[in-house]
């Protein structure tokens, strides 16, 4: 009996580590002093981080991404939405930036990033949904259908309704540009990309909510009981697409982060290191949502540098688990 016992809990070890997920990193390049590509790509490998996100396909970092173990999502810019709408420039796409690198581990192609009716991208409404389609085919056609996964990246400003989680609803005028790529993410058997962020979610309402420190639950939402604000707003995202026919698409979250200067009183250094500490250890283990329980949750955090050139509010330039120096501003993290 003992010996049974034994194994039963071995073999839930197995599954849950089987089931932990490894916490990605988002590298933007928008700020002033950097490391050279080849130096982050060092740094990531340092501290045990074996995802990356980028958010166009930068020649120098593929280059340097080249026999390294880190899991890659690439981004194609917004800007280049429209031309992908033809099927030989999303082929020549595909060639250039992946087929090129067979040496790199591609995870996914995010084919735009918040676009969005309602916001200054707008004008790349009309081109998401085609340009995902061509670069799929592509990717499939070069046999990497298996190995890369074709999604686009949303948030949370596309909700309409998110308050209690089940409300989850998309806004009327976005419905029509997301229903169809929701469609087209679960024929195809793919997940949505979502970026969360409790720190754009009022947290000054509530912080210990926002920063995973609440000691008892603070949203009771038909019984799911909800004690961080990031469980409310990704299980928000899933209702809001359920809605839609999407309730078995898996989301990954794609950016969560928070500032550590120049954003009101929350924007302080110990409140983003609370936040990632405990996002971390949230996301990789098997807690789940309470609408997902039992799961780790695939997140990239937001982001390697604090990026000075970045357009928007001041605290847009203070989002850096790094100095450009690179030293840690939040000690050792850990990543995996």
């Amino acid at each position: 009996m003992a010996s049974k016992l034994l194994l039963l809990v071995v073999l839930a070890h197995l599954l849950i580590v089987k089931d932990a997920q490894s916490v990605g990193v988002c590298y933007g390049r928008n700020g002033d002093g950097l490391p050279s590509e080849r130096d982050v790509v060092s740094l990531f490998q340092r501290n045990g981080i074996t995802k990356m996100r980028i958010y166009d396909p930068n020649q120098p970092t593929l280059e340097a991404l080249k026999g390294t173990n880190i899991e890659l999502m690439i981004g194609v810019p917004n800007d280049a939405l429209q031309s992908l709408n033809d099927q030989n420039a999303a082929t020549t796409w595909v060639r250039d930036n992946i087929q090129r690198y067979p040496d790199v581990r591609f995870r996914y192609i995010a084919v735009g990033n918040e676009v969005d009716p309602n916001n200054g991208n707008s004008q790349y409404v009309p081109f998401v949904l085609r340009a995902m389609q061509n670069v799929y085919n592509a990717v499939s056609a070069a046999g990497l259908g298996n190995q890369i996964k074709v999604s686009t990246a949303t948030y949370t400003g596309l909700l309409g309704s998110s308050s209690p989680p089940s409300n989850g609803a998309f806004r009327d005028n976005v419905q029509g540009f997301i229903e169809p790529i929701i469609t087209f993410l679960a024929q195809n058997n793919l997940p949505m990309l979502a970026n969360i962020y409790p720190y754009f979610g009022n947290p000054s309402s509530n912080l210990p909510y926002a920063l995973f420190t609440a000691t008892q639950p603070v949203v009771n939402d038909n019984g799911r009981q909800y004690s961080n604000l990031f469980d409310a707003m990704l299980d928000a995202h899933y209702a809001a697409q359920a809605r839609l026919g999407g309730a078995n698409v898996e989301i990954v979250v794609s950016e969560s982060g928070w500032a550590s200067a120049e954003g009101g009183p929350v924007a302080t250094v110990e409140n983003a290191g609370t936040y990632y500490r405990n996002l971390i250890s949230h996301v990789r283990g098997s807690t789940g949502t309470p609408l997902k329980p039992g799961r780790s949750i695939e997140t990239y955090l937001f982001a390697m540098f604090d990026e000075n050139r970045k357009d928007g509010n001041p605290e847009e330039k203070h989002f850096g688990i790094f100095t450009p120096d690179q030293q840690p501003k939040y000690g050792q993290l850990s990543f995996n």
